[in-house]
């Protein structure tokens, strides 16, 4: 992997955005694709910035480093979803992009999160183009028709939005000309992971939790449930649990209740749980660690970050088996370095196993002796071997 001093640099701000959570100590090691590792003291791969990605055949990424641009007198705006800056999640991964970008490239810009209940996203996506941002990154799904409302009003603002493209009042995609479309396979990851729960589990029995049932997080079951079948056909998946329901999005930043749902499943045998639930993710550890006896150890998987770095109790770090990285730190870095290069188009793109945009951690150790079974399932899945479903049962 090419190394310089910008890669080194968002390094260090990504280490100090998850440090603030976590202390990160132990020199983990982060693998992504299929089994391309780099190891550091934070366990957070560097974003390219901006750089070409190539993979091999073997599912190792490379990078081709682009040079820097320049953005004095560039804008550049933030809009968290839910949870905003310490999710220890996806808002965090958006975070430490953009604060590169400020550090490195020299723009200027707000952030902004929304309310408890996120009802004022579409107020703070105004308001940063009110106040003049050139470019304004939406970090979520649930911002689609507030991209396409701002976004039609400020026809000049150019938007990157997380995991959705943006949608009228009928809920139907539409393609504008100054939006982006930042998109994942994270039913692959999640694949992954379901590999790792079912190979891991002593218990026979296993577990998924979702923050909001919406057709994102399905996919994440989805594939958690198809790789558990795929390593073991005889685990017990025990029906998954989601937080909340549309259009109740605190299902990502509710703590309480992912412990409430972490206590559920462990009572009924899971011994390895998965979860894409934001900042609510936090409970599931906690449960882990207060369930855990001398007999049964249990185990959390976390979720876009490597969140044994992030969680902020050394003793939760021994309960994340691993966690399923998704790369929003790498689709934000992009969008960004495009639109200073003036290079910025519209639609969609897209980060699976084979661009390097999802992958899994390995810090604390835990999976070292299944790593060449989890290499083996995403080299299959780079090679069109195994398509993972993108829907729960099919």
């Amino acid at each position: 992997m090419k190394r310089n001093l910008r890669y080194l640099a968002l390094f260090a701000v990504l280490t100090l955005v998850l440090a603030a959570c976590g202390d990160g100590e132990g020199g983990d090691t982060t693998t992504t694709a299929g089994g391309d590792t780099t190891t550091s003291a934070a366990a957070e791969p560097t974003t390219t910035a901006g750089g070409d990605t190539t993979t091999s055949a073997a599912g190792e990424t490379s990078t081709t480093a682009a040079a820097a641009p320049d953005g004095t007198g560039r804008t550049v705006g933030m809009a968290f979803d839910v949870g905003g800056r310490g999710d220890l999640s996806f808002n965090d991964l958006a975070a430490a992009a953009w604060d590169n970008a400020i550090a490195e490239y020299g723009i200027t810009g707000n952030e902004l999160a929304p309310d408890a209940g996120g009802e004022n996203r579409e107020e703070n996506l105004r308001l940063l183009a009110e106040a003049g941002m050139e470019m304004i990154v939406a970090n979520g799904f649930a911002f689609a028709q507030n991209v396409w409302r701002v976004g039609t009003e400020f026809p000049d603002t150019l938007f990157a939005i997380t995991d959705d493209c943006p949608q009228d009042d009928t809920f139907t995609v539409v393609e504008m000309p100054n939006v982006r479309c930042m998109l994942f396979s994270e039913e692959q990851g999640s694949f992954l992971m379901g590999v790792a729960a079912a190979l891991k589990s002593t218990s026979g029995t296993v577990g998924f939790i979702g923050g909001v049932e919406t057709p994102l997080i399905l996919k994440f079951q989805a594939g958690f449930e198809a790789g558990v079948a795929a390593a073991n056909p005889d685990i017990t998946i025990l029906p998954a649990v989601y937080l909340t329901q549309v259009p109740d999005f605190t299902g990502f930043n509710d703590p309480v209740k992912g412990k409430e749902a972490a206590l559920a499943l462990f009572g009924q045998g899971a011994d390895v749980i998965f979860h894409a639930a934001g900042g609510s993710g936090l409970g599931l550890f906690q449960a882990a660690d207060e369930q855990s006896t001398d007999d049964t150890h249990l185990w959390a998987i976390g979720v876009d970050a490597d969140q044994y770095n992030s969680v902020p109790d050394d003793a939760l770090k021994e309960h994340i088996l691993t966690s399923m990285l998704k790369r929003v730190d790498v689709a934000v870095d992009k969008a960004i370095v495009d639109f200073l290069n003036d290079a910025f188009t519209p639609g969609e793109t897209r980060l699976g196993l084979a661009e390097g945009g999802i992958g899994y951690a390995t810090s604390g150790g835990f999976i070292d002796d299944i790593t060449g079974d989890l290499d083996g399932y995403a080299q299959q899945i780079i090679d069109g071997e195994i398509e993972v479903p993108t829907e729960p049962g099919a």
